[in-house]
């Protein structure tokens, strides 16, 4: 089984248009990405303030920051684990895998655990590295740590879960899948006692003792004429309110599952390569080219959608009360009103790309640039 990575699919999907530019230009080279979006004057409707500001080495990876009880755990492409106190910053513990990072951060407050990019599964408890296991396949997505155990998903769709103590193997699940798969973090997370899981375009309930398959609902279905056109595989960050687990196909859809009953409830065509955020109101992503949607939760309705940030690289996005928070790839993090799409804050960082989710721990938003600047917002 091969892995496809979002660019693969992304200049596959220039196709005979990028061939038929070249020919036009008579020169080498495809179509080129149109200039980010100027950013327009912005009168501040919410007040932030940056909290503090740290710093950990450069991030290729697609780190996913970990935040238990108020503790933001982080990682850099070098192997630095740090975790930190999300109301200033102070350090709590600090450690070094020895080996560049391939995914992670998954933690439950007091266990933490990275994957190399040597395949080699690192936990450590408190700071210090207790075990290492080598894995078959390729990890890109963040472990989850929950319930004493560590559950990796590979990008051959393979889940397995380990002792979180000790390390020994408990269970793996795997089936038949597609030639290719997306080489990019999918989901992985908890919901009540079942385990949440992507599996091609489908959302799977796994329970955590056995692996055994609760149920499967169906995101988006696949479509196109060769196989990587065809890749529908349900990407990360997704979003939680209440019963309901809302996610990403890749460059599919948008949809929301009863994770309860393991039934879909609304899915709608929807470009775009990364996760979304939502809550009890709102859905909120960014497309191809960085167009932002909201989809009413209870429905799939759209609420909203703006272009004031077309082509300006955005990550995915984050809840933060009665906003939802973007990072761009000039280091600029936007706020907007979850319920009007209209702009209401605006700050810089390091002028580094943000390419990590930003993350919440009460009212502070953590954010993440490529160059490791670690920089931390209040707002009210």
């Amino acid at each position: 089984m091969a892995a496809v990575s979002r660019t693969g699919r992304q200049a596959a999907a220039w196709g005979l248009a990028g061939l038929v530019a070249m020919a036009l230009a008579g020169c080498w080279g495809g179509p080129t990405k149109p200039d980010p979006t100027p950013l327009a004057p912005l009168e501040a409707k919410l007040v932030v303030a940056q909290a503090w500001n740290q710093s950990i080495g450069s991030v290729s990876f697609p780190l996913a920051v970990a935040v238990n009880d108020g503790t933001y755990t982080v990682a850099s492409d070098d192997g630095t684990v740090l975790a930190l106190n999300a109301a200033n910053g102070a350090q709590v513990w600090r450690a070094d895998v020895n080996a560049k990072l391939s995914a992670g951060v998954g933690s439950d407050g007091r266990i933490a655990a990275v994957v190399t990019r040597d395949n080699e599964l690192v936990v450590l408890d408190k700071g210090v590295v207790t075990w290492r296991k080598t894995l078959p396949s390729r990890v890109v997505t963040s472990p989850l740590v929950a319930g004493e155990r560590v559950f990796v998903v590979s990008v051959d769709r393979t889940v397995s879960a380990f002792d979180a103590f000790d390390g020994r193997k408990l269970w793996t699940y795997q089936k038949p899948g597609d030639a290719l798969t997306l080489s990019q973090a999918s989901v992985l997370q908890p919901f009540r006692d079942t385990l949440l899981v992507g599996q091609g375009g489908k959302l799977a309930g796994l329970d955590p003792l056995n692996g055994q398959v609760r149920w499967e609902s169906t995101v988006a279905s696949p479509r196109g004429t060769n196989e990587v056109e065809r890749l529908a595989d349900l990407v990360g960050p997704g979003a939680r309110a209440g019963e309901q687990v809302c996610v990403r196909a890749f460059q599919v859809a948008v949809g929301c599952v009863n994770a309860e009953r393991g039934t879909s409830l609304w899915s709608r065509n929807a470009s775009g390569s990364d996760g979304v955020a939502g809550d009890d109101r709102m859905v909120v992503g960014a497309d191809n080219i960085d167009r932002i949607t909201a989809w009413r939760t209870v429905d799939g309705s759209v609420a909203w959608s703006g272009d004031s940030l077309l082509y300006r690289g955005l990550s995915a996005p984050v809840m933060a009360g009665l906003s939802v928070v973007f990072g761009d790839s000039e280091g600029y993090v936007h706020w907007f009103g979850r319920d009007s799409g209209t702009a209401v804050a605006r700050q810089a960082t390091d002028g580094n790309a943000i390419v990590v989710a930003p993350t919440r721990a009460g009212n502070v938003t953590l954010v993440v640039t490529s160059g490791g600047g670690l920089y931390a917002f209040r707002s009210e």
